[in-house]
């Protein structure tokens, strides 16, 4: 049996991504962001919400261009903490002594310990209420090496242990159960 809830957010779950922002060192800052998905594939497109009163907000809106930086089992106290302290009064990669990276196309910083960084650049912005969404172009994708198969070049993301939100907790991936298509693949005889 199922009950009526009030209408929410609980499609989960999502990633957890640090955010990097900041166009000159002094500005640079990285925040927490479980509201982020890709919305097109040709061309790449992704988005990140944010609310208007944080931050990044006005750095991100001032430079229109961001880096979601994958995170994982290893970051999840960083990627905690930078969801709840603000960027006005820490340096956050000082503070969690992660190390900020030259991006190849977009001028914000990535983040060195980051499995997977996205570079985008914003082509709009949707005021939406709580939150504004930001329409990015993803420009550029660094993938650390580490987790890049050395024999086929595949990137192999779920050995890096991403880490997942869901409902007000971090977590890692699971057992993994299947591949895209094996539902519908021929065996072999």
């Amino acid at each position: 049996m199922k009950q009526d809830w009030k209408p929410g957010t609980m499609i989960y779950p999502l990633p957890a991504v640090l955010v990097s922002c900041g166009k000159e060192e002094s500005e640079y800052n990285m925040f927490t962001v479980a509201w982020t998905g890709t919305i097109c594939t040709n061309p790449p497109m992704c988005y990140i919400s944010v609310r208007p009163e944080r931050h990044s907000y006005d750095i991100i809106k001032k430079n229109m261009e961001f880096v979601i930086n994958l995170t994982t089992k290893d970051m999840a106290f960083a990627t905690d903490w930078c969801g709840v302290r603000s960027g006005r009064d820490y340096h956050k990669f000082d503070e969690m002594k992660l190390t900020p990276g030259q991006c190849t196309v977009v001028s914000a910083p990535l983040i060195e310990e980051s499995p997977l960084c996205i570079e985008c650049r914003v082509k709009e912005i949707i005021s939406l209420g709580s939150h504004d969404m930001f329409i990015a172009d993803v420009v550029n994708v660094r993938a650390d090496d580490r987790n890049l198969n050395p024999e086929t070049g595949k990137l192999e993301l779920a050995e890096a242990n991403p880490l997942v939100y869901v409902h007000g907790g971090y977590y890692n991936l699971g057992e993994k159960i299947g591949k895209f298509g094996w539902s519908v693949e021929k065996k072999k005889s």
